[in-house]
């Protein structure tokens, strides 16, 4: 079951335009995979600053579909779909209402912070990864 979340778009978030600029709906995207992280029991302090592991996004893209504004509140659904053994690629469908707006991806690989190597997914993103990935009914 994906994981569901929203929050209403400021003007910060928009260009000159008044559309929800390109990097906004990245930094919303990562917004979701921040709060499905502590959904899911991480602790992001620890997370984000530990001494062995650090899981950086080595690709993202965004697919707009419709323009989101300023006012707008998109509901967003986060899905990981892939797994190695040491990467995960995570899918965000931002809707309004029912509607389509955008599609999202970031691919993260777990690495070593001072050595820079290729680690294993690490245990508590495993569980993270089984309780937000689409199950077959």
């Amino acid at each position: 079951m994906p994981f569901t979340y929203t929050r209403s778009l400021w003007l910060r978030d928009t260009d000159t335009a008044g559309v929800v600029y390109f990097t906004s709906v990245l930094e919303l995207c990562h917004e979701a995979y921040e709060a499905s992280l502590m959904e899911t029991g991480i602790q992001l302090h620890f997370f984000f600053n530990h001494p062995n592991q650090a899981i950086p996004i080595v690709h993202a893209s965004v697919d707009f579909l419709k323009p989101l504004h300023c006012g707008d509140r998109p509901i967003l659904h986060l899905h990981p779909v892939e797994l190695t053994s040491n990467t995960f690629t995570v899918l965000y469908q931002l809707q309004l209402g029912s509607q389509l707006i955008a599609n999202a991806k970031t691919k993260h690989c777990c690495i070593h912070p001072v050595h820079r190597h290729r680690i294993p997914v690490p245990a508590d993103l495993l569980h993270w990864y089984g309780k937000w990935q689409d199950k077959p009914t």
